[in-house]
C-alpha cells in the first residue's frame, strides 16, 4: 500500500496548497480559490482513508500476535472476518488512486449507436443501455436520459444519457468503443447466429470552470417536437433542441428538459464535452482547428465481445479479462471489467 500510495508526496502537496490559503489575496481568487479548496478536500479525504486502513492493518497484526502467543478460535474467526473487510477497503482505495485523471470525478455523458444490421443492432443498443443503467443503479449513480430515438420495429436507434455521481466518468471511460454481440437472433425465423455491433461513447460532463470558446457562426440550431413519455409539453411545443457544429459535423440533441431554453443549455454542455474530447485527441490549441474523425462501427474495431452462442463468454480484448456468466454482466456486473481497464491503462503509462 505504501508503494502505490505516496503519503509523503500527498503531505507535501497538502502543505503547499494550505500555504496558498494563507496568502492575503487568496479569498478573492474566484474559481481558482474553489479549485484549491476542492484539491485540499480531496487530499484530506485520501489521507483519512489511507490512515484508517493503516490503523486496521495494525489492528490485524496485533490480533495475529495474540494468536501466535496463544491460539483462540474466537479471535481467529474475528481475524478472518476483519481481513476480508480490510482487503475490500484496500482494493477500493487502490481503484480510487487509479482514478486520478483530469476529469475522472466528473459526471459522464454516455451515447450509444447501433452499427449496420437494422433491428438486430438496435436491439443490441437497448440491451447495452439496460446494462449500463443497471450498473449505475447498483453503484449509487443516477441516470438522466437526455435524448432517445426508438427503433422502427424494436430496440433503440440512438440514446444519450447523463450518469451523475462521483467518479462516474472515471469508471465509465473504459467502456468507450465498439461492443460486439454474438447470439441466435430472436428476429431471425431461421434461428441463425448473428453478429451485431454497437458503439459506446463516454465523455466527461464539462463543469462551469472549464472554458470552451465556440464561434456561434459555427453552429446550426434546430428545434423540433420531443417524443415519448415526459409530460404534457411532449408533442405540443418545439421544445427539443438539436445543435450541429458545422466544422466537425458533431451533432447533439436534448429533449429531456421542460423548456426549449433548458434543452439548449444541456445540448451546449454535451457539445462542449465532445469538442473538448476531440481537441485533446487531436492535440489542437483551438476549437477552430478541429476536423473530426468517424470510425466504423464494425468488425475489427471492437473493444469487447459478448458471446451467447455457441458458448457463453464476455471478453475484453484490451485487458484480456473475461467471464463466462454473460447474464450477470448484462445485469450490470461490470466493476471487474472497469478495474481491469484502469490497471491496464496504469501499466501502459509505466512502459
Amino acid at each position: 500500500m505504501g508503494v502505490l500510495f505516496d503519503i509523503d508526496k500527498l503531505n507535501s502537496e497538502l502543505k503547499e496548497l494550505e500555504g496558498l490559503t494563507m496568502k492575503q489575496d487568496f479569498w478573492t481568487g474566484g474559481s481558482d480559490t474553489t479549485k484549491v479548496l476542492q484539491k485540499i478536500s480531496n487530499i484530506k479525504s485520501k489521507k483519512e482513508e489511507y490512515e484508517g486502513n493503516l490503523s486496521k492493518i495494525k489492528n490485524l497484526l496485533d490480533m495475529l500476535e495474540l494468536i501466535n502467543i496463544e491460539f483462540d478460535e474466537s479471535i481467529y474467526i474475528e481475524l478472518k472476518k476483519e481481513l476480508k473487510q480490510v482487503e475490500k477497503a484496500i482494493d477500493k482505495m487502490e481503484t480510487k488512486i487509479l482514478l486520478s485523471g483530469k476529469y475522472d470525478r466528473n459526471n459522464a455523458i454516455i451515447t450509444l449507436h447501433p452499427g449496420a444490421g437494422g433491428t438486430e443492432s438496435q436491439d443490441w443498443v437497448q440491451m447495452l443501455y439496460r446494462m449500463y443503467s443497471r450498473w449505475a443503479s447498483q453503484n449509487g449513480y443516477t441516470v438522466k436520459e437526455l435524448d432517445l430515438l426508438e427503433g422502427d420495429e424494436a430496440g433503440i436507434k440512438s440514446v444519450t444519457a447523463l450518469v451523475q455521481g462521483d467518479y462516474a466518468y472515471g469508471y465509465l471511460k473504459g467502456e468507450m468503443g465498439v461492443h460486439r454481440l454474438v447470439r441466435i437472433s430472436p428476429f431471425d425465423s431461421g434461428g441463425r447466429r448473428h453478429t451485431s455491433f454497437a458503439s459506446v461513447e463516454v465523455l466527461p460532463e464539462i463543469t462551469e470552470d472549464i472554458e470552451i470558446n465556440i464561434n456561434p457562426a459555427d453552429l446550426r440550431i434546430d428545434t423540433y417536437r420531443a417524443s415519448g413519455a415526459g409530460g404534457q409539453h411532449i408533442n405540443k411545443t418545439d421544445s427539443a433542441v438539436r445543435i450541429t457544429h458545422i466544422p466537425t459535423n458533431i451533432v447533439v440533441a436534448c429533449q429531456s428538459e421542460r423548456s426549449q431554453a433548458m434543452n439548449k443549455d444541456t445540448a451546449m454542455k454535451m457539445l462542449k464535452s465532445k469538442l473538448l474530447h476531440l481537441k485533446e485527441q487531436e492535440h489542437k490549441d483551438k476549437i477552430e482547428d478541429l476536423k473530426g474523425v468517424q470510425k466504423d462501427i464494425a468488425w475489427g474495431s471492437q473493444i469487447r465481445s459478448y458471446i451467447f452462442c455457441p458458448y457463453t463468454l464476455v471478453k475484453d480484448h484490451r485487458t484480456n479479462y473475461e467471464v463466462g456468466n454473460v447474464e450477470q454482466v448484462m445485469n450490470g456486473d461490470l466493476n471487474e471489467f472497469m478495474e481491469a481497464y484502469l490497471k491496464y491503462e496504469k501499466n501502459k503509462e509505466k512502459q
